[in-house]
């Protein structure tokens, strides 16, 4: 019993003392925590659009089908079909998930690889066209002339290696689906080369082709299986535009 008492009456000063100093300190707020990870948790939670996307849905907001929404992303340039075909895996959603590569996926894919090439190449035959009429009168107007002076100039430097190689050189341009090449500039190359319109329908459209090929690769198999579906189908397509070319 002495012992307790004696416990009990050491912890009173202790405690006594330790008040004050609790009751100095300034309350803990950890509001700004909370609000810390509520920021972070909304960032993942809203993940960020691309502009393929955003149009995707002005499109469809405007009352466009899902397939006319593709043809109509796939017409723009710079975003053309290398953003088309993504976007058009994101309109038309796998419908079963069991499967990686079932029938629904190739069929889903089969359609948007379709439309996609239809929008990217409707703008080809009037670039190919027009860009020399439209090119003459706007360059008579100084704002004029120095945009076209710009445009080519960049045209030039981005495809100064399809002039050695033309047909071929054009094809592989396309092909590669970065921002800086695709059919656009393609046309528009193959129109300062002065190559004929047969030849630069018939190299653009092989080139998005497998530009198609390897985008839905991609929106499929990830990386790797664009990589490979991508030099396959180069390889196979050069050797055959190789052969065509010995042959003249």
């Amino acid at each position: 019993m002495k012992r307790l008492l004696a416990l009990a009456f050491g912890l009173v000063p202790a405690l006594v003392f330790a008040v004050p100093e609790t009751a100095n300190r300034e309350p803990l707020n950890l509001e700004p925590q909370m609000l810390e990870r509520a920021s972070a948790a909304a960032a993942v939670e809203v993940p960020h659009k691309s502009t393929g996307q955003k149009v995707a849905e002005f499109l469809r907001g405007k009352g466009l089908s899902k397939d006319a929404a593709i043809i109509a992303i796939s017409t723009l340039p710079i975003v053309e079909l290398r953003g088309a075909i993504p976007v058009g895996h994101v309109l038309v959603p796998d419908s079963d998930k069991s499967t990686r590569l079932g029938r629904d996926d190739l069929k889903r894919s089969a359609r948007i690889f379709f439309y996609a090439i239809l929008g990217n190449m409707i703008p080809v035959p009037f670039i190919l066209l027009l860009l020399g009429p439209i090119s003459r009168l706007c360059m008579k107007v100084p704002l004029g002339k120095r945009f076209f002076d710009w445009l080519f100039a960049r045209t030039r430097r981005k495809t100064a290696d399809i002039e050695k190689y033309e047909t071929l050189g054009l094809t592989v341009f396309v092909a590669i689906p970065l921002p800086a090449t695709g059919a656009w500039t393609g046309a528009m190359a193959g129109w300062l080369l002065g190559m004929s319109f047969a030849h630069c329908m018939l190299s653009i459209f092989l080139g998005v082709l497998i530009a198609g090929v390897v985008m839905t690769a991609l929106s499929l198999l990830g990386w790797i299986g664009a990589a490979i579906a991508g030099i396959v189908l180069l390889a196979f397509f050069l050797g055959v535009l190789a052969k065509a070319l010995q042959k003249k």
